[in-house]
């Protein structure tokens, strides 16, 4: 793990710490960590190495005066690319420049032809270097920028695969360039550039939407194993399904992943979500659960939970107090219900025979006969099955929400 901190405007630590809560959440681990702003020491040395060969050039202009070169260029209806004219610099130019205290900037001269690989996602890939401007890799005040550092830490930290959204396709021809210049071999990386995600109306899907960033997803209460699962397979042929790490450790094939773009479906995320939760059993939620809450009711409502944040309801439905709506049209059939409700102690068959003495006194039958008992107990149109809740609720909070909803 790489913290990427060389940029001392946009790096604050509790980024960092943001970075580790996400991938610890999602149950990512890592054998070693450094701090881009520890290796300074490596990419000086690399940039010395490029200005020893020639390919790290000094560069003078300002920003208004590049400014109006692109406007310029664009005007001959020319690509805006940088024109690399400090190339043309002499060591006189270049002295009365610093002597009138310019400080240069460095950028990187990039080779003349084509660089091309073979990308795990998009096939044959290619970039023609010439139609790009020379990067800049170094600021005036001598900070080093992501592109040349993350080239140095992967050339030196032995990495071999890097995985990267299509937005970068530009920016891996440069970086194999710049990797090249610093020694290594051709194709000493592999690639693998996936393709955008859209959001569910087909938009390009923000990396700073903070609606499904990873603290918002896990703040609602979606489990980690099912953002891990859909993820894994978003943008496949194959369906989501609730997998482990370890299962998906030994079945991911990047390969298999489309070239066209995917949406992220909250929808399919969610029902994902509840066979995740639905597969868990007591002990693994316990610490998730309200307190006090007992295996017998997260067997009755872990069917019908999308979110962990939703158990507080049924939580409260199951052992706490919630005032029923009204039912003036059915305040005689409950009343009946009342009547009739067998005493403790409850269990998992007491619904059925209730219902079924409800059934013979009152002759009805299907929806008319257990939706308003639903409501009246529950508050809500449905839920978990009532046979499992009947017995937490308990005979006197049952009796207590018919005599509300009667009234």
């Amino acid at each position: 793990m790489r913290i990427d901190d060389t940029d001392r405007e946009r790096s604050r630590e509790d980024y960092a710490d943001a970075l580790r809560t996400d991938l610890a959440w999602l149950g990512i681990r890592w054998d070693e960590t450094f701090r881009q702003s520890d290796r300074l020491d490596r990419y000086a040395a690399a940039i010395e190495t490029l200005k020893d060969s020639g390919r790290l050039y000094p560069c003078f202009e300002s920003e208004q005066e590049l400014a109006a070169k692109r406007e310029a260029r664009i005007r001959m209806r020319k690509p805006p690319v940088y024109d690399r004219a400090m190339l043309r610099m002499t060591a006189e130019q270049r002295a009365q420049a610093e002597a009138n205290g310019k400080v240069p900037y460095w950028r990187f001269r990039l080779s003349d032809g084509m660089v091309a690989w073979d990308d795990l996602v998009m096939g044959r890939s290619q970039v023609k270097l010439p139609s790009i401007s020379d990067p800049v890799l170094v600021r005036a005040d001598g900070t080093v920028l992501y592109t040349l550092a993350s080239v140095v830490d992967d050339l030196e930290t032995g990495i071999t695969h890097i995985l990267r959204g299509e937005d970068h396709l530009t920016n891996t021809g440069v970086q194999i360039d710049i990797a090249e210049a610093l020694g290594a071999r051709p194709g000493r990386f592999t690639f693998a550039h996936l393709p955008l995600l859209l959001d569910e109306a087909g938009g390009k899907l923000s990396k700073r939407f903070d609606g499904l960033s990873l603290r918002a997803l896990r703040q609602d209460g979606i489990d980690p194993a099912a953002v891990v699962s859909y993820l894994a397979r978003l943008g496949s042929a194959d369906d989501p399904a609730p997998l482990s790490l370890e299962e998906l450790a030994t079945t991911y094939d990047v390969r298999r992943v489309s070239r066209s773009a995917a949406r992220f479906d909250m929808r399919q995320l969610l029902a994902l979500n509840r066979k995740v939760m639905h597969q868990k059993p007591f002990e693994a939620m316990r610490d998730l659960l309200p307190e006090g809450a007992t295996e017998a009711f997260w067997l009755a409502v872990r069917g019908n939970v999308d979110l962990l944040s939703e158990l507080r309801h049924w939580w409260d439905v199951a052992g706490g107090t919630i005032v029923p709506p009204v039912q003036d049209d059915e305040g005689a059939y409950l009343l009946q219900a009342l009547s009739l409700l067998p005493a403790d102690p409850w269990d998992g068959e007491t619904w059925k025979s209730w219902t079924g003495a409800i059934r013979t006194a009152t002759g009805r039958s299907g929806k008319a006969l257990f939706h308003p008992l639903r409501v009246a107990l529950t508050g809500e149109e449905k839920g978990p099955e009532m046979r499992d809740l009947l017995p937490l609720m308990g005979h006197e909070r049952v009796a207590e929400r018919l005599r509300i909803a009667a009234r």
